[in-house]
């Protein structure tokens, strides 16, 4: 395996399927079968997740419901269900897993703790961060590039329901090219829809590279993790 440890950053829109909202069992147990396979071949695995299924705090305050800080913070709270949902879903695949939120919830996770997070990785277990950084106006890609840079990742692997990064999105524009590689530079200058810029800034400072690849097909994670040709990366 060319990558000792990473961290996977899933959407919570990609754990709908087909449904219109909430959950979807047949993908909570593929993405369970993936994380299996990579974590047999001996790679350590972190994972944030968003909570967009649920509730996306941009949302409640664009319909008026709520102001922005305590929409995030309900984001927050969203992303911790979709968290104890893989969490189970991997447990019940025979992976060992700790859920450590960055909003204390004695109850049902452990509160995040980067050596703790760490020594669980050692140990073979899959640590699920939940709850974004425990702060509003940010976004769990910005969680994502945190919890990867304080626990010393190889890359962050952002998994989607796309191939890559394209030109334009290839869901509506059918002469969309995709890139196998690119810079953060040219991220920023065709401001290509990869990660928000405060996630993007912070693994460009910290040298971390991006690979964005589609998470939806089968042993796609194993295949990054091998260094192939997957997707496309930032760096």
């Amino acid at each position: 395996m060319k990558y000792n440890r990473v961290l996977l950053k899933l959407s919570g829109e990609a754990l709908m399927g087909n449904l219109q909202y909430g959950i979807d069992p047949k993908i909570l147990e593929q993405y369970a079968k993936d994380i299996k396979q990579v974590v047999d071949a001996g790679v350590q695995v972190a994972i944030v997740i968003g909570g967009g299924n649920i509730f996306r705090g941009v949302q409640g305050v664009a319909g008026g419901l709520v102001e922005r800080a305590q929409g995030d913070y309900m984001g927050m709270l969203a992303t911790v269900i979709n968290a104890m949902a893989l969490q189970g879903a991997l447990e019940k695949s025979g992976i060992r897993t700790r859920l450590q939120t960055a909003i204390q919830m004695d109850q049902i996770a452990e509160p995040f703790i980067r050596r703790r997070a760490i020594r669980h990785l050692e140990k073979g277990r899959v640590v699920i961060f939940g709850a974004g950084t425990g702060n509003p106006y940010f976004t769990t890609d910005t969680a994502a590039s945190l919890r990867a840079v304080e626990i010393e990742a190889n890359l962050v692997l952002k998994g989607t329901r796309v191939d890559g990064i394209y030109t334009a999105d290839p869901e509506k524009d059918k002469n969309a090219v995709r890139f196998e590689n690119i810079s953060y530079d040219e991220v920023y200058e065709r401001g290509l829809n990869v990660m928000d810029l405060t996630a993007i800034t912070l693994c460009q400072e910290n040298k971390m590279s991006i690979v964005v690849f589609d998470m939806n097909k089968e042993g796609n994670f194993l295949s990054v993790c091998k260094g192939e040709n997957v997707g496309t990366t930032v760096s």
